[in-house]
């Protein structure tokens, strides 16, 4: 079962200038004719893995979902919000954040950013 994406203004910012940031180092990689991903890259990758994932499965094994306490969400204060690992075991891992949508299926991605 599939899980329709809901995007906060914040965390679509957030994934749109990840995504420039990721297009720019692949534009100069490929002018400098260097085989190796930048971090740039990888971090795009992981987080688009990562928002795959959710919307599949938002109880994957991988993603290390849990109840995260420090974020109101954005519906209704007595809901939870959950957070989900796009990385883990790095330096500011970047995490992204979401909440169940209003309706049945929704899930609303709340924030992409890294580990506060």
């Amino acid at each position: 079962m599939a899980f329709a994406l809901i995007w906060l203004v914040s965390a679509s910012e957030a994934f749109h200038a990840l995504q420039e940031a990721a297009q720019k180092s692949l534009q100069n990689r490929q002018k400098s004719k260097r085989a190796k991903a930048s971090r740039q890259e990888g971090l795009f990758k992981q987080v688009v893995k990562c928002v795959e994932f959710l919307q599949e499965n938002p109880r994957h094994p991988g993603l290390q979902t849990h109840e995260y306490h420090s974020i109101a969400n954005p519906y209704d204060s007595d809901l939870k919000v959950f957070e989900a690992y796009a990385q883990n075991r790095s330096p500011g891992a970047y995490r992204v954040f979401w909440c169940y949508g209003t309706n049945k299926n929704e899930i609303t991605i709340i924030a992409i950013t890294a580990h506060p």
